[in-house]
């Protein structure tokens, strides 16, 4: 994700990793206990849900109860929402109740919602302002119904390593707000952003000592940011409640790519058939959430015919990448 329409290295001597921490500690929790574990009824059973972030429809600038329908009628198991489109609706009167009673209505998952603030700032003033606000906005997510809240690393241009316990000091400000409310921030990766590294996410999320501190991960982001998935499985995936479900092709080289860039799940060269499989043995069972800015797609279909596009290659991915699960 970016902090515009479409969503935009080191280790640190004060926060060391052992193999230990990263395979449970700061990370342990019971995974069927994540808010939102539930899948659809009468659907063939999947290892994760089949879900949408509704940055996929940003084009077709779409109120955001109608894009709630449209998700539900496409027959998704859960969406995420953008802050920006909530509060327009409410601010033309719409209210988050109805808004609560549609997403039951489909039995949507809230997976999460889509917000920006310069809490990781240097400047105090920024850090106390970004907290007044995400206190607000997470107010609002728990009268929806939702348990999680994306917090992407802003307020500064580039990690400083000696800096890490700092930062991790930082979030968990934010989660103590989210205490406050009952709604976990995710600290997000980017792949263009400050916050690029795995390492460096692993390390911010175990410093902040938080029995909550989660991470938010991107199939396209981890690539962008010149991680491996060698090693993606020696984190604690039971404590993902939903990962950014997209690929990406093979040119140019990854450092090149920018977030129009990301396409459809099983049309690029992500190796979900290697990915999925070890996310599952190291605990994940939340929602794949398809994230797309692709202008190409928007341009050449229809917003039904792009919802349904992304269902099935998501789902087929799933199944061609996991054909034993049942």
């Amino acid at each position: 994700m970016s902090n515009k329409i479409s969503r935009r290295s080191a280790l640190g001597t004060g926060l060391k990793i052992t193999a230990a921490s990263l395979l449970g500690f700061g990370f342990i929790g019971e995974k069927n206990n994540i808010p939102g574990s539930m899948k659809k009824p009468g659907k063939e059973k999947l290892p994760f849900r089949v879900s949408l972030n509704t940055s996929t429809l940003t084009a077709y600038k779409l109120p955001v109860d109608k894009q709630i329908d449209l998700v539900g009628k496409a027959g998704f198991d859960g969406i995420e929402l953008w802050m920006r489109d909530i509060k327009a609706y409410v601010d033309a009167g719409g209210s988050l109740a109805s808004l609560k009673e549609k997403l039951k209505s489909y039995n949507l998952v809230l997976e999460n919602i889509i917000a920006f603030s310069k809490w990781c700032s240097d400047e105090a003033s920024e850090r106390k302002e970004a907290l007044d606000l995400m206190r607000s906005e997470m107010s609002m997510i728990a009268e929806l119904g939702g348990h999680y809240f994306a917090a992407p690393v802003q307020g500064i241009e580039k990690i400083d390593p000696t800096k890490l316990e700092e930062y991790a000091q930082r979030y968990r400000a934010v989660l103590e707000v989210g205490d406050e409310v009952g709604v976990i921030p995710l600290i997000e990766l980017w792949g263009m952003g400050a916050l690029h590294k795995v390492s460096d996410c692993a390390q911010i999320v175990i410093g902040s000592k938080h029995p909550k501190a989660a991470m938010l991960l991107d199939f396209y982001h981890v690539h962008r940011g010149g991680n491996s998935w060698a090693t993606i499985d020696t984190l604690n995936a039971g404590r993902l409640p939903v990962i950014h479900m997209n690929d990406y092709p093979g040119s140019p080289q990854a450092s090149l790519l920018t977030d129009a860039d990301r396409i459809l799940p099983g049309e690029g060269v992500c190796p979900f058939d290697e990915v999925l499989p070890k996310l599952y043995k190291a605990g994940f069972r939340g929602g794949l959430s398809v994230e797309l800015f692709n202008k190409g797609y928007w341009e050449s279909m229809d917003a039904e015919t792009l919802l349904k596009k992304s269902y099935d290659t998501t789902r087929l991915t799933i199944e061609k990448a996991m054909p034993n699960f049942k």
